[in-house]
């Protein structure tokens, strides 16, 4: 599967030279005309420079951050302590999401509520899971909820149904806590820690009769999958995927990709990120506590069959990083797959928890590259700083966030407006009168991109135009690309955010699909504005 490409074909926004009215009517009769018109021009760029600002602060120990599919106004924050708060277009609401603070116990660094994950189809169900400790015995439970049924921004306290657990905890540490709907199967999967201590004193990380050091997956409703790797062998329980886990803090999906990346937090020596490609079965043994990183550590109480270290049939981490300097423990982040920052498509961001180092790379599932730190890039200036990085968190847009211990949220952003070029991805328009246009997602046979209109005036009517031709310029009726829906034309009224997708039926290519929108403008000269167009350039 690949990526969108797109080029900008006009530098900036402008209004439409044509004698149209503002009327969608006549301006679809000038439409092949203004197009022909426009000039293709290209721009070489370079990597963009990042930093990062302040969303959100306040918040009391914040864990996590993200928002369901679609919700484009939203930042839900997950607090250690039980609460779950809504940062609604850029305002912290002084009513909570729900808290659970009376059912979850927070005493020591490492237990509460730690993992929060929306259901695939949140929009039309409303369900949504939290892991946490509980208040009573501090075992581990995964929790389904409900948001109310009159308002979206309050969860219904009384909805809450154990589907998971509880699993007892043997020491306060080394809980896991995070939980992730994959963007593959749609099922849950759980990270669950070693049990605790230090040295996982039990092997219970090695151990298939229980939970404690795995990576668990089930369905949306607590049951087992039947396709899970272990469910017909009695020596291991049925939930297990994988295996040979410390402590998984934070794992994540890359969204497009599906390929899973898990950082778990090592001994006394090594951390490491761990990797799993999205066509996987299940069954890895990621090795703990045979082996720290890729050093023999030691196989005390692990039971017979155990493999040894560097046994092939561990599955070895596709990065390390030792304790020098001052680290000291992992926090797994994510692969953007934003929209604001063309060409850090396909990075994956982590950090270290103590030193607040931050780094990225790139990894195609056998070959890492463009490894660099980012910790003085990012940094947010104004005084501000980024201290202890609990978690990484991911938008409905695919944008980043980091969760700073103390308080505070912080965005991964362009440091200056990223230019427009092929790049993989591409924006059209500056916002004010003119809206903006995100060409986001992968193409595929069978996949459907979409394309988001921002910023529309409510109430009126917009258009995006989609001539997919393998044309240099885009002309109305131009050659299709096979099996490709004849509609030019769609229109989008839904206030100020509307989104279009058109299916991708394959059949040839590589084929190109010239994009823009345009508006009723009473303030534009003829009463109509167009956007610059973009070139998506789409590979089966």
């Amino acid at each position: 599967m690949k990526t969108n490409r797109t080029e900008l074909i006009d530098g900036s926004p402008h209004e439409s030279p044509s004698r149209c009215s503002g009327r969608i009517t006549l301006f679809i009769m000038h439409l092949a005309f203004l197009l022909s018109a426009m000039i293709l021009c290209s721009q070489a760029m370079a990597a963009t420079n990042l930093t990062t600002v302040r969303v959100a602060s306040g918040f009391t120990k914040p864990l996590h951050v993200m928002t369901p599919a679609g919700d484009h106004d939203r930042l839900f924050v997950v607090e250690q302590g039980g609460r779950i708060r809504i940062v609604k277009n850029g305002v912290i609401q002084g009513t909570d999401f729900i808290d659970l603070s009376t059912k979850v116990s927070a005493s020591g660094n490492e237990r509460g509520l730690l993992g929060m994950a929306f259901h695939p189809n949140y929009a039309s169900n409303g369900f949504f899971y939290v892991n946490y400790t509980q208040k009573v015995g501090h075992a581990t439970v995964v929790e389904r909820y409900k948001v109310s049924g009159g308002n979206p921004d309050v969860a219904d306290p009384a909805s809450g149904l154990i589907i998971l657990g509880p699993i007892a905890q043997p020491y306060s540490n080394h809980n896991g806590g995070n939980i992730q709907f994959s963007p593959v199967d749609g099922k849950l999967y759980v990270g669950l820690g070693d049990g605790g201590s230090g040295g996982d004193p039990f092997c219970y990380s090695q151990k298939t009769d229980t939970l404690l050091g795995k990576l668990l997956r089930i369905n949306d409703d607590g049951t087992v999958p039947m396709d899970n790797p272990y469910v017909n062998d009695s020596r291991v329980l049925d939930e297990i995927w994988a295996l040979g886990l410390r402590n998984p803090w934070r794992f994540s999906f890359d969204r497009h990709t599906g390929d899973l990346f898990i950082g778990d937090v090592g001994q006394n020596a090594w951390e490491e990120i761990d990797f799993q490609p999205a066509s996987s079965a299940g069954k890895e043994n990621y090795g703990w506590k045979v082996m720290e990183g890729f050093a023999a550590y030691n196989t005390n109480a692990c039971p017979t069959g155990t493999p040894p270290a560097n046994d092939p049939s561990l599955t070895l981490p596709i990065h390390v990083y030792d304790h020098s300097g001052g680290k000291c423990s992992i926090t797994g982040g994510y692969v953007y797959r934003g929209c604001a920052v063309p060409d850090l498509q396909g990075t994956y961001f982590f950090a270290d928890y103590c030193t607040a180092q931050i780094w990225s790379f790139r990894y195609d599932g056998i070959m890492m590259t463009d490894f660099q730190e980012r910790t003085v890039e990012l940094a947010p200036g104004g005084g501000l700083s980024i201290d202890t990085i609990n978690s990484f968190g991911e938008d409905a847009d695919g944008e980043i966030y980091i969760v700073d211990q103390g308080g505070e949220i912080f965005k991964i952003v362009a440091d200056a407006p990223a230019p427009y070029a092929d790049l993989g991805f591409g924006k059209a328009g500056t916002g004010g009168l003119v809206p903006e246009l995100d060409i986001c997602g992968l193409m595929g046979t069978g996949d459907t991109a979409m394309m988001r209109l921002r910023k529309a005036k409510p109430g009126e009517a917009s258009a995006i135009f989609v001539s997919l031709t393998l044309s240099p310029i885009p002309l109305l009726g131009g050659m299709l690309a096979p099996g490709l829906p004849a509609t030019l034309i769609q229109f989008v009224n839904t206030g100020p955010t509307g989104e279009l997708s058109f299916p991708f039926a394959g059949g040839g290519g590589p084929f190109d699909a010239y994009i823009q929108f345009l508006i009723n403008d009473p303030g534009a000269t003829q009463g109509v504005s167009f956007s610059n167009a973009i070139k998506a350039v789409f590979q089966p």
